[in-house]
């Protein structure tokens, strides 16, 4: 028998608006050289790092309080991978209750966006040496998926809602990503499904999900009121053929889904980071 794939621990953030039509909600476009997902459109978010996982952290964090190791580690590498990708940082200096201003976020991603990205500092130097506090308290859990036994690569990520910062311009990295758009979820779908945009099932059945909201306030307020049911998709056999199979209870607008009409997952030639979803 061959050794279980690994799972990798991961986190990605849905930054939500008002808008003029509605509800958006903030995506990037995978680069096509990342060596998962290439070429898709994804919720900024990716693997959780050893680095997110520094006990010290919680001295510097809001709303760590009752939160586990591993529910902290999600949280802060969600709010790492948010500034990379998107340069939204949800932080504040410590003892204030706003979040940081768009110059002084301008001047933290100077300093400090690509270091991040490149592995040259670690979120726990930026907040100590900035005297931030990240603010995990803006994060509300919305999702929880596992990918199948049968995916190439696997990955255990958990989905955040956060209110994206008024004044900070949400803009993608031009590396890991090379565009960007705020959009409706449903205006995604349709364009997923008129084969304009390449969007992967666990982001298709999220962004159908948050398309029942119609502000931010009401998908906030949703998402706290529900109970969150972890989503492994099951290979099943069907008299039309196999289908990946997801638990009703998880409140989606399908349980099943023929392998056949299934998104693409795309694969590129770089190593890049992963578990985008």
């Amino acid at each position: 028998m061959a050794d279980p794939k690994p799972i990798h621990p991961a986190a990605t953030v849905m930054l939500l608006r008002d808008g003029p039509g509605g509800l958006e909600v903030f995506m990037v476009v995978r680069h096509d050289e990342i060596d998962f997902m290439a070429g898709a459109l994804v919720f900024p978010g990716g693997r959780v790092d050893e680095s997110d996982r520094d006990p010290r952290l919680r001295d510097f964090a809001s709303g760590a309080d009752g939160l586990s190791e591993t529910a902290l580690a999600t949280r802060t590498a969600v709010i790492r991978e948010a500034f990379e990708e998107s340069g939204v940082l949800l932080a504040r200096f410590r003892g204030e209750s706003n979040l940081i201003s768009a110059d002084r976020l301008r001047s933290l991603r100077q300093t400090y966006r690509k270091q991040l990205h490149a592995g040259e500092t670690s979120i726990l130097e930026m907040v100590r040496t900035e005297n931030l506090n990240l603010a995990c308290d803006l994060l509300v859990r919305f999702a929880h998926w596992i990918g199948p036994e049968q995916a190439p690569k696997r990955f255990d990520t958990q989905f955040y809602l956060a209110a994206a910062p008024e004044n900070h311009l949400a803009v993608h990295d031009g590396t890991e990503s090379v565009d960007s758009v705020w959009i409706r979820p449903k205006d995604a779908l349709a364009e997923a499904e008129a084969g304009r945009r390449n969007i992967v099932f666990p982001t298709r059945m999220n962004l159908a999900k948050l398309s029942r909201s119609d502000t931010v306030d009401q998908a906030l307020s949703t998402a706290r009121a529900s109970k969150i049911v972890t989503v492994c998709p099951e290979l099943v056999q069907t008299p039309n053929g196999p289908a990946l199979r997801i638990p009703p209870e998880a409140d989606y607008d399908l349980v099943e889904i023929p392998i056949k009409d299934l998104p693409p997952v795309r694969h590129g030639k770089g190593a890049a980071g992963a578990g985008k979803n």
